[in-house]
């Protein structure tokens, strides 16, 4: 029975959000962001909403909302608050799955003592990996493996977003020991029956059960 599942990536910017979004429409999920940086556009809850075309109900709020599109432990530091780990508890959703996404990559700071990857391993949950296909992914996605790895965090698989670019993906598959969970391709129309079609096409279900 599939659960919770916490998607990270190797950088910010590439797709993990839309990425997020397709996989709780496809597994019927929840959707929680811990951290929201930056408020005066769409926050990423609301368009996981919009794309994933899930009810209010299944987006579940943040625990902080904060106003600079910045990195969490800058943005919280400029709203004059401090992010505290122990209010990061996972939420206890019951019925369904539940999608939880970080905030750009996995050693981004929450305050000068905490970075995301230290709540990955404190939730023990396990991780779907989000990495672009295009140059300087080899590098970044085997530096995320080793580091998930580092700390006993459960890979589930390596999602792709991007061009298909095989070379790079079979060598990311290969040489750091980890799935290929399907590649997301861009979509020249962003919308929540492109993104469902893109997933049904990419990705199975069973390869999203730990």
């Amino acid at each position: 029975m599939i659960s919770r599942i916490v998607v990270t990536g190797t950088d910010t910017g590439i797709g993990k959000t839309i990425f997020s979004a397709g996989l709780a429409g496809f597994l019927g999920a929840s959707y929680w962001k811990p951290v929201q940086s930056g408020l005066e556009e769409e926050s990423d809850a609301q368009l996981v909403a919009r794309l994933a075309g899930v009810a209010a109900d299944r987006i579940v709020p943040e625990r902080y909302r904060l106003r600079t599109p910045a990195s969490p432990h800058h943005s919280a530091a400029i709203d004059g608050v401090r992010i505290e780990p122990d209010a990061l508890d996972v939420p206890d959703i019951a019925g369904r799955p539940l999608v939880i996404e970080g905030a750009g990559g996995l050693m981004v700071p929450l305050n000068d003592d905490t970075l995301f990857i230290d709540m990955f391993a404190r939730w023990r949950l396990p991780v779907v990996l989000c990495a672009r296909t295009a140059l300087g992914t080899i590098n970044h996605s085997l530096l995320s493996v080793e580091a998930l790895r580092k700390r006993n965090i459960d890979i589930l698989g390596i999602a792709f977003i991007g061009e298909s670019n095989p070379e790079s993906e079979r060598a990311i598959c290969e040489i750091g020991q980890v799935r290929r969970l399907g590649r997301l391709p861009w979509l020249s129309r962003l919308a929540a029956d492109t993104l469902q079609t893109a997933f049904n096409t990419s990705f199975r279900r069973d390869d999203f059960n730990p």
